[in-house]
């Protein structure tokens, strides 16, 4: 029987369990269930009230993060509990076979440019939020610029990558959009884009807009919001 976290009670033990909120990172497995049509429920992980450190939740990310996924229908048909987002997403790219190429190098390819979101994109663009807009108060010029500019850096790769693209690998959406979109997008909720001048980065403003323009993006990108 699948040990499911107690303050988050399950009404369908039988289907995929999220546990999440709905923050750049929590949006990546939102998007990516709605988008391959995978039975889920979701538990919002309200991260505000530090309810990730519940000891419950513990046991199933001990890293005390969001998302986390409890598949109970995991490889051989045994419970798999799942953290990381880049390895989530794997892991349901090649269970629905949606969203990951066959193809040996487009299927690397993907991967590296899903790396550089969870290595790159995604932690840099999260300190800029937290200088910039959370800690303003406590922050001096130094590290404001810092992350100010190793951001713009970053977009400055993507926007390069996407010219004459629509997806990052062009035709093809893949699980590297769905990692990467809601970091660009968080930029809306860190008021940033005048600082980090994104006007500047044509497609990758235009890309963000191409991906939440989709219905399941939307849908996705909204589960475990709060109120």
């Amino acid at each position: 029987m699948t040990a499911f976290p107690k303050r988050w009670p399950v009404e369908n033990p039988d289907v995929l369990q999220l546990y999440s909120m709905a923050t750049p990172n929590g949006q990546k497995i939102g998007i990516m269930l709605e988008e391959i049509g995978l039975p889920y429920e979701a538990h919002t992980v309200n991260i505000i009230k530090n309810e990730q450190f519940d000891e419950d939740y513990l046991q199933l990310n001990p890293n005390n993060k969001i998302p986390s996924i409890i598949d109970p229908n995991g490889p051989n048909g045994e419970p798999l509990h799942l953290m990381e987002t880049g390895a989530i997403l794997i892991y349901l790219a090649e269970k629905s076979g949606k969203f990951l190429p066959t193809d040996p190098a487009r299927r690397l390819e993907t991967l590296q440019w899903l790396f550089f979101q969870t290595a790159h994109v995604g932690p840099m663009l999260g300190q800029f939020g937290h200088f910039y807009k959370f800690a303003a108060d406590k922050s001096d010029d130094y590290s404001k610029e810092r992350f100010i500019t190793e951001c713009r850096r970053i977009l400055g790769v993507l926007d390069k990558r996407l010219e004459g693209r629509d997806w990052i690998m062009g035709d093809e959406l893949t699980i590297a959009d769905f990692a990467i979109g809601p970091w660009i997008k968080c930029i809306d909720f860190y008021e940033g884009h005048g600082v980090l001048k994104t006007a500047e980065f044509k497609n990758v403003m235009a890309y963000c807009e191409r991906l939440y323009a989709r219905p399941n993006v939307k849908t996705g990108a909204a589960v475990c919001a709060l109120g």
